[in-house]
């Protein structure tokens, strides 16, 4: 069972940034794959950004080039630095995690961006 904590999120401007974090309750070192999921409201669940443990990254077309994500794993700790926001960012940012056979979810963390 490994317990993720998202923060961050908040309320901000067209244009703006954030940077979302996401702790595990345990080591990330050598986890297979963690990744941002975001929801907004009604509407399905969509991959953001993934991090393999080597390293290797990838984005959804709607937010690459404004979007950056990164491990601490010495902190035990996930992010997504995001800039340029746009309306159509507004939802809740989920942080994920999978080894080799558990995946586990945090419990989300709200980013609205107004006009």
């Amino acid at each position: 069972q490994v317990a993720l904590v998202e923060s961050g999120g908040g309320l901000v401007q067209a244009g703006g940034s954030l940077r979302l974090s996401c702790t595990s309750s345990r080591s990330i070192i050598n986890m297979n794959v963690m990744a941002w999921y975001r929801q907004a409201p009604g509407k399905q669940r969509e991959l953001v950004a993934t991090i393999t443990s080597s390293g290797t990254t990838t984005y959804a077309d709607s937010v690459k080039g404004r979007a950056a994500i990164s491990t601490d794993k010495a902190k035990n700790t996930l992010y997504l630095q995001m800039n340029s926001l746009k309306p159509e960012d507004t939802g809740v940012y989920y942080c994920y995690t999978r080894d080799v056979i558990y995946p586990s979810w945090g419990q989300g963390t709200q980013v609205t961006v107004s006009s």
